[in-house]
Parts: C-alpha cells; sequence; structure tokens
C-alpha cells in the first residue's frame, strides 16, 4: 500500500469541553497540552504535517460494535437520566462515573481514531495520531477503566474490513481485555499487549495462557511484566517478543496504544519505565515501515503523559524538535521544572536487587509466549 509520507495529528478544541469529573484521575486536558508542547516545540509545522480536527462518529458506526442498548443508555445517562440497569453495563462505578457529555466525548474520539483509520486506508498518511483515543478496556455493552466506547476495535475492524491485515500493539500499563475479547477467535487482527500483570492490577487479565481461541489461536499475545519492570528489562522482552512477530506477521497497518501509565511515577500503576524506553519502542516500529495508527490511552501522571506523547509524535512524524533551553523555555514549557533536558527522561538505573528478582520472571514470560505461540507463525 503506497502512502503519502505525511503525518497527522488529530486534535480538537471540542475534547476539552468533555471533561470528566474533577475527582476522576482520569483528565482530558492531557491532548491537549501534548498538541500545546508539540506545537511550542516546532514539531506541527514542518511540510509533511498538517492537523485535522475530527467530527463525532456517528451512532450507526459505533452499533458496530456496541450494542444499541447499551448505546442508548450511555447516551440517557450523560442526559441526566438513571437507571439501576446501567450498573450492570459499568456506568456510574468509581471508574466509569456518570457526567454530562460523557457520550459526546466518547463518540469524537472514536471519531478520530475512525478519521485516523481511514487516512491509513486512502493511503493519505503513513502515521496518524490520535492522543484523545485508546480506549482499549471498553466491552460491547460495558464501560470499564474510564472506557466508554472502544475506538480502538472499531478502528482495527474498519481496517480489517478494508481488506488490511492488522497488527495492535498496545504498550498501556494495563490490559486491553476489551480488544482482546472482540479479536479472540479471529486471525485478521494480532493483538499484542505489553502490561503490568494481572496478578495486581486491573483489570486482572492479560495472562501468557490468554492466546487466542479456534481460527485465532496463537494471534492474541500477552506479555505481562512484573512490578517494578524497568526500561532494559521491557525493552529485552519487547526485542524477544515484539520485534519477530511484527516481522513474520508482516501487517499491512499498525495500531499502536500509546498509555503512557507504564513510566516511573504514574499513581496508577507500578512499573518503572522513563520515556526512553517508548521511544526504542515506537522507533522499531516506525523502522517496520508499515503505516501507523497511534492512540493516547492511560496516563494520570499529567505532565509526563503529555511530554511522552509530544516525544512520541516527534518519532512518529520525522521532526526535530526546537530546543526548549534555545527558546528559553525550558522546564516551563514542558511543565516539568526537575528537568530541562527537553522532550526525553533522564536514565533510571535499576538496582541490583530489582535486576535480580525481576529478570528471571521476564525471561520465564518470553519463554512460555515462545514456546505457545511462536510456532503459529512459523517461528
Amino acid at each position: 500500500m503506497k502512502t503519502s509520507g505525511q503525518a497527522v495529528f488529530l486534535h480538537s478544541p471540542k475534547f476539552d469541553a468533555y471533561p470528566y469529573p474533577k475527582d476522576c484521575p482520569f483528565k482530558t486536558t492531557r491532548a491537549h497540552l501534548a498538541h500545546s508542547i508539540a506545537a511550542s516545540m516546532d514539531l506541527l509545522s514542518s511540510a509533511n504535517v498538517r492537523e485535522v480536527a475530527p467530527e463525532p462518529a456517528a451512532r450507526e458506526t459505533l452499533a458496530q460494535f456496541h450494542t444499541e442498548e447499551y448505546l442508548e443508555a450511555l447516551s440517557a445517562a450523560a442526559k441526566g437520566h438513571h437507571e439501576v440497569g446501567y450498573l450492570h453495563m459499568g456506568l456510574g462505578t468509581d471508574d466509569c462515573p456518570i457526567f454530562p457529555h460523557m457520550y459526546d466525548y466518547a463518540a469524537l474520539a472514536c471519531g478520530a481514531t475512525l478519521t485516523a483509520a481511514d487516512l491509513i486506508i486512502e493511503g493519505s498518511s503513513e502515521s496518524v495520531f490520535n492522543p484523545s483515543g485508546g480506549f482499549h478496556h471498553a466491552g460491547p455493552a460495558t464501560a470499564s477503566g474510564f472506557c466508554y466506547l472502544n475506538d480502538i476495535v472499531l478502528a482495527c475492524m474498519r481496517l480489517s474490513r478494508a481488506g488490511l491485515k492488522v497488527m495492535a500493539i498496545d504498550l498501556d500499563v494495563h490490559h486491553g481485555e476489551g480488544v482482546q475479547a472482540a479479536f479472540y477467535e479471529r486471525r485478521d487482527v494480532l493483538y499484542l499487549s505489553f502490561h503490568e500483570t494481572g496478578k495486581h492490577l486491573f483489570p486482572g487479565t492479560g495472562f501468557e495462557n490468554e492466546i487466542g481461541k479456534g481460527d485465532g489461536t496463537g494471534y492474541t499475545v500477552n506479555v505481562p511484566l512484573p512490578m517494578g519492570t524497568y526500561d532494559e528489562a521491557y525493552l529485552s522482552a519487547f526485542s524477544e517478543v515484539a520485534v519477530p512477530l511484527l516481522h513474520a506477521y508482516n501487517p499491512d497497518a499498525i495500531v499502536l496504544e500509546l498509555g503512557m501509565d507504564a513510566l516511573a511515577g504514574d499513581p496508577l500503576a507500578d512499573l518503572e519505565l522513563t520515556n526512553n524506553a517508548y521511544t526504542a519502542m515506537v522507533e522499531k516500529i516506525v523502522d517496520a515501515g508499515k503505516p501507523i495508527l497511534a492512540t493516547g490511552g492511560g496516563g494520570y501522571h499529567i505532565q509526563n503523559t503529555a511530554r511522552g506523547w509530544a516525544l512520541m509524535w516527534q518519532i512518529l512524524s520525522g521532526g526535530t524538535a526546537v530546543d526548549p533551553a534555545a527558546l528559553g523555555v525550558g522546564g516551563v514549557l514542558l511543565e516539568n521544572t526537575e528537568w530541562s533536558g527537553g522532550l526525553r527522561d533522564r536514565q533510571r538505573a535499576p538496582t541490583v536487587k530489582q535486576k535480580q528478582i525481576i529478570e528471571p520472571q521476564v525471561a520465564a514470560t518470553v519463554a512460555a509466549i515462545r514456546r505457545t505461540v511462536f510456532p503459529y507463525h512459523g517461528l
């Protein structure tokens, strides 16, 4: 599939009009801050970059994955209607509170990711980024984990219906059980997730033995990682699992979920990555030469998340960031007064004890995947 080489950043001020409740850890302002950082560092002005303002996905489009009953409940709840049955759909919980315009926000996020899929299908872009997407927990009739509608599933379905073989790579610290379930018995979408083990973290799924079913056996790949996993250990697993599968499966398009909650210091998780690890992984994915549809996802340390997304956009767009020190803004621009080194994090060195505990666990996980999944791909 020929592409134009153009990179597209999907953003709209409409996203800022639909905030989650103030006491909810999910902050929609992350995408706006990432956009502001990217713009201030001259990452949105090159000839090969353009911005697109998305429109909400239509109800009939959302119904291609979500049930009509659930869509009606979501819309009604957002308008102030309440029923006890909504709780059975995950609505009104701590993770998925009911608030005005929640349907509008979710539909707009889906519309943005579907716009990204269309740009790839028509060949007008080879990398598209929607930082306001990545809602991988939502099911056909359930909200879960701050996710009301599943834009990842809808985009993968659209790409697949266009005849493209899809690989969905999920780097969010939480397992995307909604995406996994949607494609568990299919092989047109290979779902690969790196996440903190469900033994300790929501949603409690995504173990090594979850590898698909029926025709989809071997096309779901989970890499659960222990608490405290650091850059070197994570990148070792990525190199030994993701890179061989990417080349063996040889997808026509890659859907990349860039949740930044695996970064050290995230209040809702326990991994200890720096964004240098994300950089190394995304560079490897870009090097595969496939069209990339990238989304945001989790990330509850707002400044670290926004800075990480700006850095990912720099890689996806092939841009060169203006040195913040040269602009005289440094940590003020990046909302991080501790560090004036630009978008990249400081390196973090693991302790000897940390390596002794984590390395054997990661090695065992990788060995299990290579034993159970790799044969389905001729590896």
